[in-house]
């Protein structure tokens, strides 16, 4: 359904409206604070190399420093869901970006290696709450039609952030000895960059009108929209039996919540725990030009997440997901199986290895906020985001020790295992929502919470 009727005039459906001002705003408010999470992810792993003589970083320390905002990320996105559902997706969304980039900025000033520990675990925690909170304030606000397309913007931002830091510290690496703080110190630049943004960009209207304020939420489509598009439809009074988490494991809602976990928490252990030591692990296989390498993998990092884009609204999400999983675990089973692969091989199947997980990752974007109603987004996707958080932490602080102890193919040999677990998760519980109306995903809602 295209229009609604209001009195006399035939108004354009919420989620039909076409795109405005305020998407693009959104979009780039949101798209931003994700290079800013790629950026300060990716820059760690070529700051600890060069800060390791400086600040006594052995394997163990290189593992825990990380994997610390990883851990970060647990406690922030697994209590920061349930707050955005509760009070509103702005408060979060408009000020953590200032919080992040002066965290950034501390952290280029650190003497001890437990200094720089404490500040990692606090971008962590910071990131965690931009997690549960940018992907359902994006999609509360975009159209049905260009949900795809600008939320997999999303997934675009992060994978230059990430390449783009590689970069930044290949090019920083000449400056000295001291060449790491400034690595940090750039990774401050792109916060306080989307900062206007997030703070001049008004509450969800989805979420307004789900809370008892449709009177708001109109204000905000008028102004924003225009008097011709309708706000969300008002929904009735309901008082649910369960807090959200315990709604989130209900028979209802339990198999959407484990696919969530599962899929994101699949996709993002190897594709960290490779990609942060992404030199360290080709310099393992016997490549002799490894940073080139690395630096190839990143670049593939963003052409990925712009091949993702391009076909996240021609593939249905649900084969989009399983044949992800399976083709990155056949690109590296080929690669640890192969025990005299030649060295441009070798880059050619972790190029393909990270482009395909790349790629996928827009469904963490564009798939996840479609698994959970209004009054659960924010809280699934933070519990899903925790979930593959710690994973990816283990995952991260393991990688450098397993290959130190047992060598290089068989902590990959671990990341297919992880791939394949993620590929049965999803072709036996994973649900289809292509051409999904957050709408009627909320009416589900309401009859289950009656």
């Amino acid at each position: 359904m295209t229009n609604v009727s209001h009195g006399t005039a035939a108004l354009t459906d919420y989620e039909e409206a076409p795109l405005r001002l305020i998407h693009l705003r959104v979009a780039i408010g949101a798209s931003g604070g994700e290079f800013s999470d790629g950026f300060g992810l990716g820059i760690i792993g070529i700051c600890l190399v060069r800060a390791a003589p400086q600040l006594g970083i052995g394997a163990l320390w290189l593992g825990l420093l990380g994997g610390a905002s990883l851990v970060g990320l647990f406690f922030g996105s697994l209590l920061s869901g349930p707050a955005a559902d509760r009070f509103g997706r702005r408060p979060i969304f408009a000020y953590n970006m200032a919080i992040l980039g002066t965290l950034s900025i501390l952290q280029a000033f650190v003497h001890s290696r437990v200094e720089l520990l404490a500040i990692r675990l606090a971008i962590g925690l910071v990131l965690g709450t931009d997690y549960a909170v940018y992907k359902p304030m994006l999609i509360e606000f975009t159209p049905r039609r260009a949900r795809g397309k600008i939320l997999g913007l999303l997934s675009v931002a992060w994978a230059a952030g990430y390449a783009c830091a590689y970069g930044v510290g290949y090019a920083l690496d000449g400056l000295g000895a001291e060449a790491w703080r400034w690595m940090l110190l750039a990774s401050s630049i792109p916060c306080f960059l989307v900062l206007p943004l997030r703070l001049t960009t008004p509450e969800s209207p989805l979420w307004l009108t789900r809370h008892g304020k449709p009177e708001i939420a109109a204000a905000i489509v008028r102004e924003k929209f225009g008097a011709q598009i309708a706000p969300p439809a008002a929904v009735r009074d309901f008082s649910p039996t369960h807090g959200r988490w315990q709604r989130l494991f209900l028979p209802e809602w339990r198999a959407r919540t484990l696919v969530g976990c599962a899929f994101f928490s699949c996709l993002v252990v190897p594709y960290f725990a490779v990609g942060t030591f992404i030199a360290q692990v080709m310099l393992a296989m016997k490549l002799q030009s490894a940073y080139t390498g690395g630096l190839i993998y990143n670049v593939t990092l963003l052409g990925g997440g712009i091949v993702g884009l391009l076909i996240i609204d021609s593939i249905p999400r649900r084969q989009f997901l399983i044949g992800s999983f399976a083709l990155a675990a056949t690109a590296m089973f080929v690669l640890i199986s192969w025990t005299q692969i030649p060295g441009f091989l070798i880059i050619i199947l972790f190029a393909l290895f990270a482009g395909v997980l790349s790629a996928a990752s827009i469904l963490v974007y564009v798939y996840l906020p479609e698994l959970f109603p209004t009054d659960l987004r924010a809280s699934g996707i933070g519990l899903a985001s925790a979930a593959s958080r710690i994973g990816a932490a283990i995952s991260t602080f393991l990688l450098p020790v397993v290959v130190a102890a047992y060598g290089i193919r068989t902590a990959l040999g671990a990341c297919v295992a992880v791939l394949l677990l993620g590929t049965f998760v999803c072709r036996r519980w994973a649900p289809e929502t292509e051409n999904l109306r957050l709408g009627r995903l909320d009416e589900v809602a309401d009859g289950s919470s009656a």
